[in-house]
C-alpha cells in the first residue's frame, strides 16, 4: 500500500466534500449526501476519477464513524424530557412508529427479497434523522412553534426505539436458526440494555466520580476509549458494535460532565462521520440502481404519505391544527445515518446484495427532498389548510350606550351630571369591534398558548451542535449527522 498516495487522494477527497457542501449550504442541503456523493465519484465501481482508492483503505476509520455517531445520539439523549412526558410522548412517537413499521414491513415483504430483508427494510423507512430535523429547527427559526415540544419528543422516543430495534435486529440477521441460541442471544442483549439504562437513570453521580478528571487530553482519551471498548463489547455480544457505543453514551450522558464531553466529541463526530459516509459512497455501484430503482420510487412515496397522514394524526392527538401537523410531518420526513447504519449491519451479516444501494438511493433521495419540504412546509400548510373565519355579530353600539348612560345616572355621579353621562359615553369603544372565531380542522382550546422558549432551545440545541452559556457565545456547528 502507498501510504503518500493514499493520503493524497483522501485529502483531495475531503477537500471536494469542502467544496461540494458549501455548494449545498446554499440551497439547504446537509451534508450526508454530500459526502455520499463524493464517495460515489471515487468508487473505484463509478470510473469517474482514475483513482485506485478501496473502501477497505479507510473501513477502520469508517467503524470509528458508525461508533461515534451512536455515541453522541445517546450522549444528547434526554432523559428528563422522556421520563417527564413518557405517556404524551409514547402514545405520540410510540404510534408513529408502529404505523411506520407496519406500512414498511409489508412493502419489504412486498420487495420479495427475504423476511430479515424485510425487517431491514421496515426500519431503514421508519425512523427519521433526528439530528438533521434539530438543525433545521434551529435555522428555520422553530423553536417557538406549538409542533416543536411535539416533533423534539417524537425524536427522543425514536432514540429509545432505536436502541431496541438494533438489539433485535442484529440477532435476527445473525442467521442464527437454533431457537433457543436465539432467545439465549435477545435475553443477553435486553439485560445489556436493562443495566446500562439503569445506570444511566441512577448511576450519574458515581459514573461521574470514576471519569472526573481536569485534563481535557486525558479526558478525551478516556471517553474515546470507552466508545470505542463498549463497541467491542456490543459487537462480542451480539447486538452490535453502534448500540454499545450508544449505550455508554447513554450514560456518559446522565454525568455532570456532559457538556464538556459534547463539546470534545463533537469533532471526532464530524470528521470521523465524514469517512462513515464517505467510505458508504466508495462501496456504492451505481450500476447496481437500475435493480432498485422502482423499490426506492415506491419506498419515496409510501414515506411521504405515510408520515403526511401520521402528522396529521399526531395534530389530533396533541390539540395541533392541521398546518402545525403538516409541519410536523414535514420535518419528520427526513431519512438520514440510521439507514446507512442498517445497511452496513445488513451487508456484514451477508443479506440480499441489493440493500446496499436501496439504502444508498434512499438517502441520497430523501436527505434532499426532506429538508426541501420542510423548509417549505409553513407556507405549503397555509394554503393547504385555509383558514375559514366567520363573523360574530357586533355589539349594538347603541344599546350599550344606553345602559352606560343609565348606570351612570342610576350611580348619582356628582357635580355635573351631563358632565358624567358624557364621560360615561366617551368610555366606550369608538368603533364596534369585530370579533371572529377561527374554524379551523385543528382544535382550539381557547387559550392564548405560548411554549418555554428557552426550554425548548435548550433541548433542540441538546440534540444538535448548538452549545452554550450566557456567560460564553454559544459553539455552533453543523450537525448533518
Amino acid at each position: 500500500m502507498d501510504v503518500g498516495h493514499d493520503l493524497l487522494i483522501l485529502g483531495v477527497l475531503f477537500v471536494l466534500a469542502f467544496g461540494l457542501g458549501r455548494l449545498g449550504k446554499l440551497i439547504g442541503l446537509p451534508a450526508i449526501p454530500i459526502y455520499m456523493l463524493v464517495g460515489v465519484l471515487a468508487s473505484p465501481n463509478t470510473h469517474f476519477f482514475p483513482l485506485d482508492f478501496e473502501s477497505a483503505d479507510v473501513e477502520l476509520v469508517a467503524t470509528f464513524g458508525l461508533i461515534f455517531l451512536l455515541f453522541n445520539l445517546g450522549l444528547e439523549f434526554d432523559q428528563d424530557e422522556f421520563f417527564g412526558n413518557a405517556r404524551a410522548l409514547l402514545l405520540s412517537g410510540g404510534t408513529r412508529i408502529v404505523i411506520n413499521m407496519a406500512v414498511g414491513i409489508g412493502f419489504g415483504f412486498w420487495v420479495g427479497w427475504g423476511a430479515r430483508e424485510a425487517l431491514v427494510i421496515a426500519g431503514m423507512t421508519a425512523v427519521s434523522s433526528s439530528a438533521i430535523v434539530t438543525k433545521l429547527l434551529i435555522e428555520l427559526r422553530r423553536l417557538a412553534n406549538r409542533e416543536t415540544p411535539v416533533i423534539l419528543g417524537i425524536a427522543v422516543v425514536e432514540d429509545i426505539f432505536i436502541a431496541i430495534y438494533l438489539a433485535v435486529v442484529t440477532v435476527v440477521i445473525s442467521g442464527e436458526t437454533d431457537v433457543w441460541a436465539v432467545v439465549l442471544k435477545l435475553g443477553v442483549s435486553f439485560l445489556f440494555l436493562i443495566v446500562m439504562f439503569t445506570i444511566a437513570r441512577w448511576g450519574g453521580r458515581f459514573v461521574s466520580r470514576l471519569v472526573g478528571t481536569r485534563d481535557d487530553e486525558l479526558f478525551t482519551i478516556l471517553f474515546f476509549g470507552l466508545a470505542v471498548a463498549f463497541g467491542g463489547i456490543g459487537e462480542l455480544i451480539g447486538v452490535s458494535d453502534a448500540i454499545g457505543a450508544f449505550l455508554i453514551g447513554l450514560v456518559l450522558g446522565a454525568t455532570r460532565f456532559r457538556g464538556r464531553i459534547e463539546q470534545l466529541a463533537l469533532p471526532m463526530r464530524d470528521v470521523f462521520g465524514a469517512f462513515f459516509f464517505l467510505n458508504f459512497g466508495l462501496a456504492l455501484d451505481i450500476r447496481q440502481f437500475g435493480s432498485v430503482l422502482w423499490p426506492v420510487a415506491v419506498a419515496v412515496v409510501l414515506t411521504l404519505v405515510v408520515n403526511t397522514a401520521g402528522g396529521q394524526l399526531i395534530a389530533r392527538l396533541n390539540r395541533l391544527t392541521p398546518a402545525e401537523g403538516f409541519n410536523v410531518s414535514g420535518m419528520l420526513q427526513n431519512r438520514g445515518e440510521f439507514v446507512l447504519i442498517l445497511a452496513t449491519l445488513a451487508t456484514a451479516a451477508g443479506l440480499d446484495g441489493r440493500l446496499t444501494p436501496f439504502a444508498g438511493l434512499y438517502v441520497l433521495i430523501m436527505a434532499v427532498v426532506g429538508p426541501v419540504l420542510a423548509v417549505n412546509s409553513e407556507r405549503a400548510g397555509a394554503r393547504i389548510f385555509r383558514r375559514r373565519r366567520r363573523s360574530v355579530p357586533a355589539p349594538d353600539r347603541d344599546r350599550d350606550r344606553d345602559f352606560a348612560l343609565a348606570e351612570a345616572a342610576m350611580a348619582g355621579a356628582p357635580g355635573d351630571d351631563t358632565a358624567a353621562l358624557e364621560v360615561a359615553a366617551d368610555a366606550l369603544p369608538a368603533e364596534p369591534q369585530q370579533e371572529f372565531a377561527e374554524v379551523s380542522g385543528g382544535v382550539d382550546d381557547g387559550e392564548d398558548w405560548q411554549p418555554d422558549h428557552d426550554r425548548l432551545a435548550e433541548q433542540a440545541g441538546a440534540q444538535s451542535d448548538v452549545h452554550g452559556t450566557t456567560a460564553a457565545p454559544p459553539r455552533e456547528r453543523d450537525p448533518e449527522y
